[in-house]
Order: C-alpha cells, then structure tokens, then sequence
C-alpha cells in the first residue's frame, strides 16, 4: 500500500508490435531471473499464459531468507494493491445481487465522514472521493505494524478529512478501499474473508488466494518480505493484518492470479455489463483497475506494494495473454522486468542485465555535501538526502524512505526504481533521472 517510488509509471510503448503468439524461448526467460537472482536482484515468482494455457512459470530467491527455504511456484505473498480488485468486484457483485447500489451515497454507512452525502460508493471505487490517503501520512510508519480495529481504522479516515470535492478529480487513496471492505461487510453481514471465499476463491477453486488474518508462516508457503540493504537481504518491517483488508491485505500466487484474471476477463465472474464497467476508466482509474499500454495492445489489471512486496497483474484482451510478477525482494527496477517478459511472449528483443560488483566507497565528507532538501519547479515534490550509517537515504514527499547506492562521489541510483540521482554541490543542485525524464531539484 505504501509507495516507495517517485514517479509512478505503466508498461508503455508506440508501435505496431503485439502480443501475438510467439515460440516462447523459455531457457533465455530462465537464463534472465537466474541471472536476477545471482545477482541478489529478484526473489519472487512470475507466470504467464495465453489462451487460457500456462506458457510460463519461474520461482528464485527463499521465501525465507534466515531458514533457507526455496520459493516454488506454491509460494504465497502478499500482493498489496491488487487486492482492490478483488475488492471491486466484490462491490460489483454485490451491485448485481440488488445488495447495494453503486450511485448511492455512502452517508448510509458512515453518516460521521466528511462529505459522505456528497460520495457515492463509485467514487470510492475509482478514487474520485477526495478522502485522504492515511497511509501517506508521515506518522503512519510509527503504527502500521501495531494492531487496529475497524473503528480505529474509521476514526483515522475520519480525522484525515478530505483533499478534494468529491467527484471533482481522481487521486489514489487506500482509504478508499478500506471503506468499500467495511460496506462490503455491512451489506452482507459476512467478512471480508468470507465473501472472497464464497464469491472468488471456491467457484474459481484458488486454493492459495485469501485474506491473511494472521501473521506470516512460513510454514504455510507464506513468503517474508525482505529489502536489499548493505549487501545483504534484511527482514522487512510488516504492516499488521488488521489494517489493508481489501486495500492491500490478501495473500496469492501468480498462478492463481493468472486463474483470477482469466475467469474475469473471461466473464466467469461478473455480468458483461459488470465487468464494461469496470473496465470504464477516467482520469486513468478504472474500477479496482488500471490501463497497462504495452506498444498497440492495452491491457487491464493493478500493481501492489506493501511492505517489501511487490506485485503486478494485467490481462491483454485482444491477445488473452495474462502476466503476473509477485516479489518479497527487489533491488532492481520492477517494471523492467515485467518489459522483459512481454517482449519475450511477442517476440521482441530484450537483453539479459549485466552486474557489475564493483562498489564505490564513500567518505563521510562526500556524503555531507549532499545531504538536504531539494525542491524543483518541475514537479511539486521535494526529496530530502539523508545520511545513515550506511549511506545516503532519499525520501520524497508523502513517501517511504529509500537507499541509494553509490556509484561515484556524485552520482546514486535506486535500481528498484530505476532512479538515478546526480548531485552537483558547487551549485546545490540535484539532477533526478526515472524511465527516461529528467527533473532539476534544488537545495533549500
């Protein structure tokens, strides 16, 4: 749930290349993530199919760093945001069973919320609400991995009011889904649990998609979430259970992920006209979807971040080519490998990466020259450079800290991103290079 990038990005490209058939070279797609994982770059899985067959699937890295234990293709993660999807076709589904109405205000519901009058539960849907994000909020990092309640979790929305009139423009907000899992559960006085059982997971026979409602055991397939920080795959700090709910908290594989995206798309789930809806987008947001542009195909599905997770899930229609990428390690850019994988099932060129070992030591004076808040007038966002005990962090407005690794006294990249950050200390500026723009900043 909570982003840890700067500039939020989809797969895009202009051609007339598809995602037609191609003779899947599987040993070169093997030869990639074993490189990936030599290189301590990836720990995770991928799938991938076409016309409803299972082309593709890999696993590497542990799910479990400290007891060794292989992923496999049965290894669960967290899959943060993708969870809004099903969430939305909870709410979709409890549309078509006359459980609620989609255009109804949700003052029903939650009379003590800013604005509820003024809300429909569409406007959750497609984040056009104007309540605020909690989980950007500075603070959230001191709670997230404490235990709340739902009313814990309404008084926090509540008190986080709201950044917009509602339905006046679209901005991404958790706080959005949170609420759709609480009216979901209302409506049909089940759980939130219950419901992707009886509606999703059981009919499509997903045996390892659910809710987690307890802490992660490893046990269970369950893999723990790690960042890459000096050198070495450390335990990431977990958001309690009790907080993503729809928003973030279910637990899957990419096969199942796969099934998930097939049945949906294949109108298994919802009615036609559920499933046009859901696909409708403005101002870029769908219903628990988002468009992925990938050359002259268009494809539908939802990224996640939670943790040291990440994920990502599209459905190509034209082509029924469906992918899923799921992480508990990343120390390079994400979107780059989803690239690699689309261009290997359309036929398109893709370079295994080369890594060089080699690391730049830093001193403490070179450090300091760079540490500040850095402001630009291109986007409005500033990024504060820090110094910890082992090296420069970077963080951005509303968003999680990261490392930067050195690659000289001047120049620092973030490889999960695919940022790179170059300091010029005689004129107190910052140079910040992502996917190909850049972006001037400089010190306060």
């Amino acid at each position: 749930m909570k982003k840890i990038i700067i500039l939020y990005f989809f797969i895009i490209g202009f051609s007339h290349t598809s995602l037609n058939a191609q003779e899947l070279d599987t040993l070169k797609l093997n030869a990639y993530f074993n490189t990936l994982e030599a290189n301590n770059k990836f720990m995770g899985s991928v799938a991938l199919s076409k016309n409803g067959k299972l082309l593709y699937t890999k696993s590497t890295g542990y799910l479990s760093v400290e007891d060794s234990i292989a992923a496999t293709n049965h290894t669960k993660y967290k899959i943060g945001s993708i969870s809004k999807t099903f969430t939305a076709t909870l709410i979709l589904k409890a549309a078509e069973l006359k459980k609620l109405d989609l255009n109804q205000p949700i003052n029903i519901y939650f009379p003590e919320l800013i604005n509820a009058d003024k809300i429909s539960i569409k406007d959750l849907l497609n984040h056009r609400s104007g309540i605020h994000d909690f989980t950007q909020d500075y603070f959230y990092s001191f709670w997230n991995t404490k235990q709340k309640t739902q009313e814990d979790l309404l008084e926090i929305i509540i008190n986080g009011g709201n950044d917009f009139a509602p339905n006046t423009k679209a901005q991404y907000s958790n706080a959005n889904y949170i609420l759709l899992s609480i009216i979901l559960e209302k409506v049909f006085k089940k759980t939130y649990a219950n419901l992707l059982e009886i509606y999703i997971t059981k009919p499509l026979k997903l045996k390892n998609t659910y809710l987690l409602t307890k802490e992660i055991d490893i046990h269970e397939q369950e893999a723990k979430p790690y960042n890459f920080i000096s050198n070495h795959w450390e335990a990431a700090l977990q958001t309690h259970y009790s907080i993503p709910l729809g928003a973030g908290g279910v637990i899957s594989t990419p096969i199942d992920l796969i099934k998930f995206s097939e049945a949906l798309f294949g109108g298994k789930i919802l009615k036609p006209e559920s499933l046009a809806l859901m696909q409708t987008t403005k101002d870029q947001f769908g219903l628990g979807l988002f468009l992925f542009p990938y050359y002259n195909q268009i494809g539908f599905g939802h990224t996640g971040g939670i943790d040291g997770y990440r994920a990502v899930f599209s459905y190509f229609p034209d082509t029924k080519v469906a992918y899923v990428l799921i992480s508990n390690g990343i120390n390079y850019n994400f979107n780059n490998i989803s690239l690699s994988v689309l261009n290997a099932i359309s036929g398109r060129a893709y370079k295994i990466p080369e890594f060089s070992t080699a690391t730049y030591k830093t001193t403490e004076a070179e450090l300091d020259k760079h540490i500040g808040v850095y402001a630009s007038t291109d986007i409005s966002l500033k990024i504060t450079i820090s110094k910890t005990k082992t090296g420069l962090t970077a963080q951005a407005t509303g968003q999680a800290s990261f490392p930067l690794k050195a690659i000289n006294e001047n120049i620092f990249t973030f490889d999960q991103a695919g940022i790179q950050l170059t300091f010029n200390p005689t004129q107190n500026t910052m140079l910040l290079l992502q996917n190909g723009k850049e972006f001037l900043f400089t010190k306060e």
